[in-house]
């Protein structure tokens, strides 16, 4: 019996309030990788200052390629200018020193999705008060931190995932 085709169709993500920020982020080609990934899924992107690289650097815009004009960037002058802008708003920081898991995280639309630097991670000042909000990408025990850009594009996939449900998945009418 011949095995019956793979219909493929075309699947689109649903208008959502996400915001990834990168904190101090260090190296631009994951800077640029990750501005690619925001475009891809209609989300917000902040960094805040010092970057490690300015922002004309070829080899971010390597990274985001013809996205970054479609890119929703915002910069800020450092983290308290960022937190003075985010206000109330609720936020997970994913960090390797988090205690909930990113599959026990109830995400919301409108939640901030931050990140640390690919050399520090995140700076003590701001994780320890926030640690109730520290969230962790599972992997194998005793393995490195994951890639800044990898571990931003499973947190946000995995977001968007609880959060819109596809076209023609379960709940869906």
């Amino acid at each position: 019996m011949p095995a019956e085709p793979i219909v493929q169709r075309e699947e689109s993500l649903r208008a959502h309030q996400f915001k990834v920020a990168l904190l101090q982020p260090q190296i631009a080609p994951n800077t640029g990788n990750i501005a690619r990934l925001c475009v891809a899924t209609g989300t917000e992107l902040h960094l805040v200052r010092p970057l490690g690289f300015v922002l004309s650097d070829r080899n971010l815009k390597r990274s985001a390629m013809d996205y970054w004009p479609r890119l929703k960037l915002t910069v800020h002058d450092d983290t308290a200018a960022f937190f003075r802008f985010a206000g109330d708003s609720r936020m997970w920081f994913l960090s390797s020193k988090g205690t909930r898991s990113l599959w026990q995280t109830e995400f919301q639309d409108g939640d901030w999705l931050v990140f640390g630097n690919e050399g520090r991670g995140m700076e003590p000042h701001v994780l320890e008060p926030r640690l109730n909000r520290a969230v962790r990408i599972p992997q194998a025990k005793g393995e490195r931190c994951l890639n800044l850009s990898t571990a931003c594009g499973i947190a946000l996939y995995e977001a968007l995932r609880r959060l819109v449900p596809s076209p023609g998945s379960p709940g869906e009418g």
